[in-house]
């Protein structure tokens, strides 16, 4: 089961151009002949695989057409990798940051090859699958997860880069505001959920590393999936409330029993849907226990992700809508944006029980 494929169309690089960077740039790899693939999942900035004999590497850089302001901000992400390889080992090293958009069209990086197995709708057809795995892998991301939170920013380089005072607040007034600048419909509910998020904030715990895009197929396993070998997609990583961070890990923990939409509304049912995968609740008593955080208020973190999910749904939706992307992948995305609208109007209706 191979993680890339050929070069979505639409979205090629001049490959003599790069070619030329890369020679330039880091003299210590093997000369030889460039090939590149793409990286198929995910919906937003665009990861490409570059082989040159033995030498691997990964290229980031934004999605093509015009993106929100300070979305896809591709030095942003360099540094926070360059300062978090040192101190979590689940984060990949950065070679070097371009700004130059006369490379491949836009300001990117590139950053070491992890190697290892990434899950997303199936296992791949060598493991044997049992409930004991799906545990075993469950907790450890459970694990990954406290041992992020529990780094002191204040001795990396995140220290120069983030505002800790306030986050939450910030983040969903400035998430109601990305999503109204990317509206393309009325949808039902829109107003009672962004009343509420704003009404309910609660009390921020001790600010923490965040990753904030963590989910099963941004982390990469060794074989016998005793460790995660790779953690990916840092764009939207800042210091903040951990709870926050847990929430939007808990919007992309499919589990069995959910709604249709959830479970199909980003591809083919992820893994953790199969007998053996914690449940949220699950998840969150494990991440409660190990962290010793009270996570009482859950119930809001877990609105506000399916907010903010259906925000950067609507973001993608809308380039789609007005021809910044000709994805095909993206032409239903109205239909997932109103139902997560609804159901995170639905989880903040359970605050009185958490």
């Amino acid at each position: 089961m191979s993680d890339t494929i050929e070069v979505r169309s639409g979205e090629e690089v001049n490959l003599d151009v790069l070619h030329t960077f890369i020679d330039d740039h880091l003299t210590n790899i093997p000369k030889g002949e460039l090939v590149i693939r793409q990286f198929g999942a995910g919906h937003s900035n665009l990861t490409y695989l570059l082989q040159m004999n033995d030498w691997e590497g990964v290229l980031r850089r934004p999605p093509m057409g015009p993106v929100a302001p300070k979305a896809h901000d591709m030095k942003r992400e360099y540094t926070i990798l360059k300062s978090l390889n040192q101190v979590f080992q689940a984060a990949p090293k950065p070679y070097f940051f371009s700004e130059d958009t006369g490379i491949v069209g836009a300001p990117f990086f590139i950053m070491e090859r992890r190697k290892g197995i990434v899950l997303d709708s199936e296992f791949p057809s060598d493991v044997k699958y049992h409930a004991e795995l799906g545990r075993k892998i469950s907790q450890l991301m459970v694990d990954q997860l406290v041992a992020l939170h529990e780094i002191d920013y204040r001795e990396t380089d995140l220290v120069n880069l983030v505002k800790p005072e306030g986050f939450l607040e910030r983040q969903v007034t400035g998430w109601i505001t990305r999503y109204e600048k990317a509206k393309t419909s009325e949808i039902n509910g829109i107003d009672e959920i962004k009343e509420y998020l704003v009404d309910h904030l609660p009390t921020s715990q001790q600010p923490t590393i965040i990753h904030y895009d963590y989910k099963l197929n941004n982390a990469m396993f060794s074989e016998d999936f005793s460790e995660m070998t790779g953690l990916f997609d840092w764009e939207m990583t800042t210091v903040g409330d951990p709870l926050a961070d847990l929430g939007v890990a808990m919007s992309y923990w499919i589990q069995n029993n959910d709604p249709d939409f959830l479970k199909n509304g980003l591809g083919e049912p992820p893994v953790t849907v199969m007998d053996g995968f914690y449940t949220r609740e699950e998840f969150i008593q494990s991440y409660a226990e190990k962290s010793g955080r009270d996570v009482s208020s859950i119930n809001y973190y877990m609105a506000f992700a399916y907010f903010k999910l259906a925000a950067i749904c609507q973001q993608i939706y809308y380039r789609y809508e007005n021809g910044q992307t000709n994805d095909a992948r993206f032409e239903n995305f109205n239909v997932f944006v109103e139902n997560l609208i609804h159901y995170a109007v639905e989880v903040s209706k359970k605050r009185d029980q958490a």
